[in-house]
């Protein structure tokens, strides 16, 4: 017989004779009758043991336990109307054993494939392969397999090719550490895992291949979050003779289709917010707009106060904002203290609350504002009675990051957050560079070979903080799904890049060299985009982590449990490397 998938047994199999095999879910013993929950990757069918009828049968699933793999021939047949289970797919049928074998035993599981699985998540990721087999990681996966098919169905359907670029490449650091591999044939030198195929794709685009996309793996030498892993999957695009708009409507296009496995509806076009104004009025260049709080500059309204913080920070260059949180007038000291403790981890001194009570707007420091700076205040934050403002003062940096992070904290906190909308928004008109005070230089705001406006091209040389890049993020709910930008294609400009960016001509040539080398052989205007497949996949499934959505992801260390990996290796492999360690294997850093 061939097998059945356990999942797809219905009422209309009544009678039919089926083949499981699968994993022993749950047991049940009354009073001589076995019931068995047997899964697989469809699901699960209860199947009914019964010794009077099918002895042997019973003989050999008397001894199976929890995640026993099992082989059951039987009878589908339908449940007595009081034992059905509405809450699963299979819960209106059984399948009655007759013939069964054990097909692999199980010693006993440290935790079961249950959705109600309470094992802390290091014991399931040293044990991986028994927490894969829960249904959530499963769903998960498979969304994930139909996600990448759809990706890759409907690129090709707009003429992009799957070109596979190099896993061993130089050293081109974008932003984070590398991952170094060293070389046996060339000893001292050492290839790199790449952060991106970026380089690649463009060499590509000069290679006339037009439209390029690669499912890519990615390698990045950094601290870990929820939200990152050292090892990362992207969907990796890049084509020739495009602008902006192209890129935007083929993305949202993308997007619609996607989002549809997930049974989440796209509305099109996206949202545009410049850099600029995301910054000002969200506090984020990747802003929730699930939240309907906007942060104000009151550095006009205060100016002028005999608050000696406020007069400091505005004398330093510094800003005041802040935001309204409708009915919180009644927040306590202490209430306001904890969101306090909240800005403060992004560098704020604190909180300052203004309160609407009773037809007089109260400011927590008294006596240092105006009767008509009070008025304006309350204006400004559109304050009414119950309501409550928020006020940080610091640096522009300062004041984004602690109020961005305040607005979403606080409307989860205060059920202010559309949890169920799905926010689309593209963030663009980024600066091209940002001044780097501790290394007294100039940084790529996304990565060197992001294009320059037309018209600020100038700027470079005379006032590189003005430019604004042709750069853009896709952003959902918070979370930058991808970023992306017109590329550099003109030799000359690049070269201007890489000065600005405190790299000089020799540099240039020993790490861009082949780059720069390319551009001067007839490179088309070109441009792309990289979105993050694990994020998008959390994002679809709402997952609390990456690592529900990736098959073996390694822990907030940068370890595999499962596998014990990083590890040492044999001093022969080492020597044969050409390499010699500072320490032996394991020692604390001094």
């Amino acid at each position: 017989m061939k097998r059945t998938s356990a999942g797809t047994l219905g009422t209309e199999q009544i009678g039919q004779r089926v083949k499981l095999q699968g994993w022993v879910h749950r047991r049940r013993d009354h009073g001589g009758v076995i019931f068995l929950d047997v899964r697989d990757r469809s699901g699960l069918a209860q199947v009914v043991v019964r010794p009077e009828e099918y002895e042997d049968a019973m003989k050999a699933l008397d001894p199976a336990r929890i995640e026993w793999v099992v082989e059951v021939v039987g009878t589908v047949s339908a449940r007595a109307p009081e034992a059905v289970n509405d809450k699963i797919p299979t819960g209106q049928i059984e399948v009655v054993a007759e013939e069964a074998k054990v097909l692999a035993a199980s010693d006993p599981v440290p935790f079961g494939a249950g959705s109600d699985v309470e094992s802390g998540e290091e014991t399931r990721l040293r044990y991986r392969y028994i927490d894969l087999r829960r249904e959530e990681l499963q769903r998960n996966l498979m969304l994930r397999h139909r996600i990448t098919t759809e990706t890759m169905n409907y690129l090709d359907e707009h003429g992009f090719l799957n070109v596979e670029t190099p896993i061993l490449t130089r050293s081109t650091p974008e932003g984070a550490r590398d991952y170094l591999v060293p070389s046996r044939v060339h000893k001292g030198e050492f290839f790199a895992l790449p952060q991106s195929p970026q380089i690649f794709k463009q060499i590509l685009m000069v290679s006339g291949f037009e439209r390029y996309v690669q499912i890519a793996r990615c390698f990045r030498d950094e601290d870990l979050r929820l939200d990152r892993q050292p090892e990362f999957t992207q969907i990796d695009l890049e084509m020739s003779f495009i602008d902006e708009e192209e890129i935007y409507e083929l993305i949202e296009g993308l997007f619609v289709r996607l989002f549809a496995h997930a049974n989440i509806e796209v509305k099109t076009p996206f949202r545009r917010i410049p850099y600029a104004e995301a910054m000002l009025r969200y506090g984020s260049d990747s802003p929730d707009l699930r939240v309907d709080l906007e942060i104000l500059d009151l550095s006009a309204t205060l100016e002028g106060s005999s608050f000696r913080a406020f007069e400091q920070v505005l004398a330093t260059g510094g800003t005041i904002r802040g935001f309204r949180i409708p009915g919180a007038a009644e927040a306590s000291r202490k209430q306001v203290d904890k969101w306090a403790e909240v800005a403060q981890r992004y560098g704020a001194q604190g909180v300052l609350p203004v309160r609407q009570v009773e037809g007089e707007t109260r400011f927590q420091v008294k006596n240092v504002l105006s009767d008509d700076q009070l008025t304006t205040l309350r204006t400004d934050l559109a304050l009414e009675d119950g309501d409550l403002g928020l006020i940080v003062a610091g640096s522009p940096k300062v004041a984004a990051a602690s109020l961005g992070a305040l607005r979403v904290h606080i409307a989860r906190e205060r059920g202010l957050m559309r949890e169920d909308d799905h926010e689309f928004l593209w963030v663009t008109d980024f600066p091209a560079v940002e001044w780097n005070p501790d290394e007294d230089r100039w940084d790529a705001l996304h990565h060197p070979f992001t294009a320059p406006r037309d018209e600020d091209v100038e700027l470079l040389g005379s006032d590189p903080g003005k430019v604004k890049a042709r750069a853009y993020d896709v952003v959902l709910n918070g979370f930058e799904m991808g970023g992306g930008s017109i590329r550099i294609h003109r030799r000359e400009v690049q070269s201007k890049m890489f000065e600005v960016l405190g790299i000089d001509a020799e540099e240039a040539q020993e790490r861009f060299g082949f780059l720069l080398e390319a551009l001067s052989y007839g490179a088309p205007p070109h441009g792309g985009i990289a979105l993050g497949l694990d994020r998008l996949i959390m994002l679809m499934t709402g997952a609390a982590s990456l690592r529900d959505v990736i098959a073996f992801p390694k822990t907030a260390s940068a370890t595999c449990l499962m596998t014990e990996a990083p590890s040492t290796v044999a001093p022969d492999q080492i020597q044969e490397l050409g390499i010699r360690l500072s320490r032996p294997p394991g020692a604390a850093e001094s």
